[in-house]
């Protein structure tokens, strides 16, 4: 299973990147009506013969041969049925992903969101050709065209899965129950030394989707995109709270122990940790609050410099196929990405915990993304701050 899906220190080139590219005018479609507007590269119209391998950067626990764990094994199979050896390398951090896939050493790469339109801007991924993956029609509608994605309804990668980042507490600790984040923020005191958060930039997104629905007056309409105005609010609010903090958490297992020790008590999490939390006997609940929650989609990019693309087109339809997908979701820890993987679960409520075929459910998580200059809410009349300063601010917070 992954451990940790961190951004430490993104570096500011990529995002200044990120920056210089997105010009132009709203459309309709994807993420355009940010001005995106990625460079002109064109899908691949055929499947041509197999290179023999394929080069993939991933996260821990998607590419498993059984090296890791003999029974969890999908890579074996995709190779004697392709005829592609698979060389994989484990990312640490979206950073990284980013940084390996500009080395064009890599086929393709499983980004997540606040690394995606990175990849696009920068002409770093290639749009593809769903019609070259078959398992693509049997994909969640929500997973597809979306603003992290696609860019004027061109999709640029193929949805691997899903995740909602909730809120756990610990049930006779923290009474009432709580129905807000309003008990990691404004309420946080009531816990002080207990209280736990995602350590990543990104969770300043967290803060700025509290706000949009307590604080109407900012008018914060995406959590990704903030003025200056927006986003200060948002980081004097993470540094109030950092007062009341007693551990930021990456590492899952780490928030696991936490939670059965004590130490925190209320806090941000995943579906995965609340039921491995559970499961070693500490008494909690998770779910997502009154006013929403951010979360993740992976989706597996194409490199525009792909050796082996041919290879990677086969990964990209192994890895959602309706088996594949079920065993990748439930060592992971995830909702699958292909409808017909729900069948497939050796658990058969897996997908009723995930939620994975609740549309109603996800539209009320904010994915992440890559906060850029140009609002990705589509207003033209400010300048959004981009995610080089939301590293610089989340150093500010923690202090």
């Amino acid at each position: 299973m992954r451990l940790t899906r961190t951004l430490p220190g993104a570096t500011a080139a990529a995002l200044l990147l990120v920056a210089a590219t997105a010009c132009g005018s709203a459309d309709s479609g994807g993420s355009s009506a940010t001005g995106l507007n990625p460079p002109d590269l064109k899908a691949q119209s055929t499947l041509g013969k197999t290179e023999g391998q394929v080069n993939l950067i991933a996260w821990a626990g998607y590419v498993e041969d059984g090296s890791n764990d003999p029974k969890v094994n999908w890579v074996g199979d995709f190779e004697k049925q392709t005829g592609c050896q698979v060389n994989s390398k484990v990312a640490a951090s979206s950073d990284e992903m980013v940084k390996l896939m500009k080395t064009g050493q890599y086929d393709a790469v499983s980004a997540s969101g606040d690394a995606s339109l990175r990849l696009i801007a920068s002409g770093d991924a290639a749009p593809v050709n769903t019609g070259l993956v078959p398992n693509y029609k049997d994909v969640f509608s929500g997973l597809k065209n979306g603003a992290w994605n696609s860019v004027d309804g061109r999709m640029y990668g193929i949805p691997h899965g899903r995740g909602a980042n909730l809120l756990m507490y610990n049930t006779e600790k923290v009474t009432p129950a709580p129905t807000s984040w309003a008990a990691v923020f404004d309420d946080a005191s009531k816990q002080q030394g207990h209280v736990t958060a995602y350590d990543s930039p990104i969770y300043i997104a967290d803060a700025a989707l509290y706000l949009k629905a307590t604080k109407p007056e900012l008018k914060i309409k995406d959590p990704y995109a903030l003025d200056q105005k927006q986003f200060d609010a948002a980081v004097a609010l993470l540094k109030k709270q950092n007062a009341n903090i007693g551990e930021y958490w990456s590492d899952y297992l780490k928030e696991v122990s936490a939670f059965k020790s004590g130490d925190s008590v209320v806090g941000t999490t995943w579906q995965v940790i609340a039921s491995l939390t559970a499961d070693e006997g500490a008494k909690v609940k998770a779910f997502v609050p009154k006013e929403g929650s951010t979360g993740w989609s992976d989706t597996w990019m194409l490199s525009a410099k792909a050796k082996h693309p041919n290879c990677a087109y086969k990964w990209m339809d192994w890895i959602i196929s309706p088996k594949v997908n079920a065993q990748v979701a439930e060592y992971f820890g995830e909702a699958p990405a292909n409808a017909k993987a729900c069948a497939q679960t050796s658990d058969k409520n897996f997908c009723a915990t995930y939620h994975a075929s609740d549309e109603g459910y996800w539209k009320n998580i904010a994915f992440w993304n890559t906060p850029i200059e140009q609002c990705l809410d589509g207003r033209t009349d400010v300048k959004c701050v981009p995610y080089a300063k939301w590293v610089q601010a989340w150093t500010e917070i923690k202090g």
